[in-house]
Order: structure tokens, then C-alpha cells, then sequence
């Protein structure tokens, strides 16, 4: 989805001569063309690699690296290679120095713009317009490759943002990680066989609205949790904590507590709702 709505980006805005496709399976070579996300797909990595001045990496990040390796021999020199990975830090400390020692410039960045659609069906030429894109440089990166990668995100649409590595982590295992697991779980727990067969049929709109990311790729969240699993760990510790402390007040009927407990979430979300901030252009 997010391969397909960037192909789609670049075609419509002329960003780039032609935009090369790399898929995994041989159904989506056809699918692909359908769908005109990019001007040709193939399951060759050399193939699509072949004359590239930029590569971006939108696959799952347990086959970044085994992906990557087998593109590097049809890297050019001096191409920038990026991704769209939801964490950072593990990313950047693999894939930098295999870049950099095949003649390449490897910045990693992170468009906040994922949906719970998957496949290039799903793709959307406007899906980066305002999104917050996260561009990760490191001490090694070329101060050039990085504002390549910026340059891209912004034409897209987006907003580029600098972080560390470690810094996007830490944020996102808040922002992003920790609300697809508690959308799984409840999905997990309310829709269980255990409860009634009635139970399902009172789940309403802000049963649907809450949950909706867990519709996500399995595969995809599978391989997010794990690389951010210190982060995401901690935050849930936290997050338990502060469940028990609310379960503490329901069952000491504190009317105090429970009403606070409401009242600071309504000023929180109207607030971030209200004044959504974004990066500053540079």
C-alpha cells in the first residue's frame, strides 16, 4: 500500500523519468499494471534496481536486509537508498554499512501515513499530503543524501522531520505501537467465542473506530513489535499501570478519580486534535 501509493505520487506529480516496481510475487506484476502504480513491476531485484538514482524500501522489515543484499549488486554509485520502515533504529544500524560499502547513500525515513488496507489496492497518490515524515540521518549519513530524501517527501506532500533513530523509537512505540496492540486486544477480547453470541452485534461505531488498525497486516505489526520490542515493552508497562490505577477507582467507587480520569483525556485529544503541529519547513 504504501509502495504503491508512493509509485502513484511520483508518476502523477513527474517526479522522476520512470518508476521501477520490485514485488515479491508474480501475481502482482499484473495487479501492478492494472492498477498503474508504477511504469513496470518485476520480481528481478537487479532488474529493478538497474540505473536507479533512488530506492525506497517498502517491505516488511524482517526481508529488509535479505531483499536489500540481493539489489546491491545493481546499486549505482552514490544512489540513495531509504525506506518507509515504522522503526528506525535496528533498520539503520543493518542496512547503513551494507549501502555504504556497495557505493550508496542508505538515510532511513518513516512517512506517518499507514493505513490498516494492505496491497497496492489500497494505494492513494494523495496518502503522504500533510502526513509527518520521519527522516533519520546519523552521524555518517551525507548531509546531501538527507535532503534528497527530504526533497522526496516533501513533493509528495509531506512534512520532513529529523530524528534520531533511537528518538523515533521511543515516540512512535507510544504514538504508533502501543494503540495497534491494545486495538488488537480488545478486538482479541470483546470479539472472543467465549462471550455471548450477542456480543458482536453490540459492538457499534466506536467499537469499530476504536479497533480499526487492527485490521492491519499480521505479518507487518509481527515484525514492528519485535524490532521495537524494548520501547514497546516498557510503554505497555506503563500503560498496565495506569489501567490498575483506574481499576482501582471503579472499585472504590471514586467519583473524583473516574470523573478526572475522563476530563484530562477530553483536554488532551481536543487540544492535540485542535492544534495538530507540524514540522517547521526548513
Amino acid at each position: 500500500m504504501l509502495g504503491g501509493s508512493l509509485g502513484l505520487a511520483v508518476k502523477e506529480r513527474g517526479l522522476a523519468k520512470r518508476v521501477e516496481g520490485f514485488v515479491r510475487r508474480a501475481t502482482s506484476i499484473s495487479e501492478c499494471a492494472r492498477l498503474g502504480v508504477v511504469d513496470q513491476a518485476t520480481c528481478d531485484p537487479i532488474g529493478a534496481l538497474e540505473n536507479a538514482d533512488l530506492v525506497v524500501l517498502c517491505i516488511p522489515l524482517a526481508q529488509m536486509r535479505e531483499i536489500l543484499q540481493r539489489m546491491l549488486p545493481a546499486l549505482q554509485r552514490g544512489a540513495i537508498v531509504t525506506d518507509v520502515g515504522s522503526v528506525k533504529a535496528s533498520v539503520v544500524q543493518e542496512l547503513e554499512p551494507l549501502v555504504a560499502e556497495a557505493g550508496g547513500h542508505f538515510i532511513g525515513s518513516h512517512p506517518m501515513a499507514g493505513a490498516e488496507k494492505m496491497g497496492a489496492s489500497a494505494a492513494r497518490a494523495d496518502l503522504f499530503v500533510n502526513a509527518v515524515c520521519v527522516v533519520t540521518p546519523t552521524p555518517q549519513s551525507s548531509p546531501q543524501a538527507v535532503k534528497r530524501v527530504e526533497e522526496l517527501w516533501r513533493a509528495v506532500g509531506g512534512c520532513p522531520l529529523r530524528l534520531t533513530p533511537e528518538l523515533h523509537d521511543d515516540l512512535v512505540s507510544r504514538s504508533s505501537h502501543l494503540p495497534h496492540v491494545v486495538a488488537a486486544e480488545l478486538a482479541n477480547y470483546v470479539l472472543s467465542p467465549a462471550h455471548p453470541k450477542q456480543q458482536a452485534m453490540l459492538c457499534a461505531r466506536g467499537f469499530r473506530d476504536t479497533t480499526r488498525i487492527a485490521s492491519g497486516s499480521p505479518e507487518m505489526w509481527r515484525d514492528i513489535a519485535l524490532a521495537n520490542r524494548k520501547n514497546l515493552a516498557r510503554v505497555l508497562g506503563v500503560f498496565v499501570e495506569d489501567l490498575q490505577e483506574f481499576k482501582l477507582a471503579l472499585e472504590n467507587a471514586d467519583h473524583k478519580v473516574v470523573k478526572e480520569f475522563f476530563e484530562k483525556a477530553k483536554q488532551r485529544r481536543d487540544a492535540w486534535s485542535g492544534h495538530r503541529a507540524s514540522p517547521s519547513p526548513e
